[in-house]
């Protein structure tokens, strides 16, 4: 992923050095383990951590043993061998490239799903305390994109905390299913290597022993990830979208933070565009690409092949790095967002009362009237005020069908804007406890 869009803390996780230092890692937890079992001696296991153990590995002197090798696992522990020596002969005892590389893998999706995580969190954090700060600010609800009954600016965040939330939980079990070790050697069979190495090398670095690894570790647990990621994405662009609408010059309800100095257009000085929650938008479609060829890995040919590697150099670091950067992206906008209650109390307004239209219709039919009957009435006088053609209570309280069943003060009573916000607390209870 280009800088632009990187942030220092994720992007460390898929470094060339990072992943040597876990390949180390595993290849001398596994020289501990065969010790431990009487394969290898004792002080050789020793002698690889501390001849190895601190060293900053060369990253360009094994790209350069690679382009001889073609194999980066061979060229990795034939540089490894020049700081051993003698004792690297005990490195990588019954164990094949794919025990290194799949659960090097599994270290740094757990690692990547911790920041995530984290960044979930912050998200949190930020949409609870700006929906308690709007619980009770009123705001036009829409549905098609029209306008429908009255909300809170509140409810709207409540929402997208309600979902990320969600979107958490699936990360925690989506990082609990990727977080597994195989050390099975050539085609899983344990054939030159004991399960016990594995079992270690796995409490060592915090992972789940993969049952059946056939080689490689099953890649139906990184579809599900990246999958999950997509969702977490989708989540993401819908609450952009929506501060996007609402940011729109005829609606101005909400508008993202416009720094000093900001400036919106190279042509016209006075634009403020929402540029944070567009480029959320484009991020998001980023990674929810990234899904798919991830479950197009799953179906490798029979013990292994390697068809799934070069989509996974190539998503792993970009779909992890890409939603890092977008969801602490979000997090500010959501933070700093410049709220309008004023706009939404004017665009409350700006139908004339219809947004009151199912109130009345259903106080008719309360007093008798048939849905139907009671439906044509209320739409009839609906309709010139549709049109710019009058006032809604106005048109109801003159109606003669309607005033035959409801008072002008019961009419009043039903243009009550709290009455649609009176259960805004059990919805709060709901999400926040």
């Amino acid at each position: 992923m280009i800088p632009r869009y990187s942030r220092p803390e994720m992007t460390a996780v898929w470094e060339a050095q990072t992943r040597f230092r876990i390949w180390f890692e595993i290849e001398a937890h596994a020289c501990d383990a065969l010790a431990e079992i009487g394969v290898i001696p004792k002080k050789s296991a020793e002698a690889i951590w501390a001849k190895a153990g601190h060293v900053a590995f060369d990253v360009a002197r094994i790209d350069e043993i690679e382009k001889v090798t073609k194999h980066d696992v061979i060229a990795f522990l034939t540089h490894l061998a020049e700081f051993i020596g003698e004792d690297a002969r005990f490195v990588h005892q019954g164990m094949t490239s794919s025990d290194v590389l799949d659960t090097c893998f599994a270290v740094q999706l757990a690692r990547a799903s911790d920041i995530l995580l984290n960044d979930i969190d912050a998200l949190l954090a930020a949409l609870k305390r700006r929906a308690f700060e709007h619980r009770l600010t009123p705001a036009i609800g829409r549905s098609h994109g029209i306008h429908a009954e009255p909300v809170t600016f509140g409810l709207k965040l409540a929402g997208a905390y309600a979902e990320f939330s969600r979107a958490r939980e699936r990360l925690v079990n989506a990082r609990k299913e990727i977080a597994t070790c195989a050390i099975s050697g050539a085609v899983g069979t344990f054939a030159n290597i004991d399960p016990r190495v594995e079992a270690h090398v796995a409490a060592k670095l915090g992972l789940a022993v993969e049952p059946v690894s056939t080689q490689v570790i099953p890649r139906d647990r990184h579809a599900m990830f990246f999958a999950t990621l997509g969702v977490i994405a989708s989540s993401m662009e819908r609450l952009a979208t929506e501060i996007r609408h609402l940011q729109r010059s005829e609606v101005l309800e909400v508008e993202e933070f416009f720094s000093e100095g900001q400036k919106g257009s190279s042509a016209m000085p006075h634009k403020r565009n929402p540029v944070l929650t567009e480029n959320v938008t484009g991020l998001a479609r980023l990674v929810r690409g990234m899904a798919l060829p991830a479950m197009e890995n799953v179906a490798l040919w029979h013990e292994r092949d390697i068809s799934h590697s070069s989509v996974e150099r190539m998503i792993a670091p970009d779909a992890t790095i890409t939603l890092d950067f977008a969801l602490n992206r979000l997090t500010n906008v959501i933070d700093k967002l410049l709220v309008y209650p004023a706009n939404m109390r004017k665009n409350l307004d700006r139908l004339g009362g219809l947004i009151h239209s199912q109130r009345v219709l259903l106080a008719l039919t309360q007093k008798g009237v048939s849905r139907e009957d009671a439906y044509g009435f209320v739409q009839r006088n609906a309709m010139p005020v549709w049109r710019g053609e009058g006032d809604f209570l106005t048109l109801l309280k003159n109606d003669k069908d309607v005033s035959l069943a409801l008072s002008a003060a019961e009419l009043d009573d039903l243009f009550d804007l709290g009455y649609h916000l009176k259960n805004v607390d059990v919805i709060f209870a709901r999400v926040f406890g």
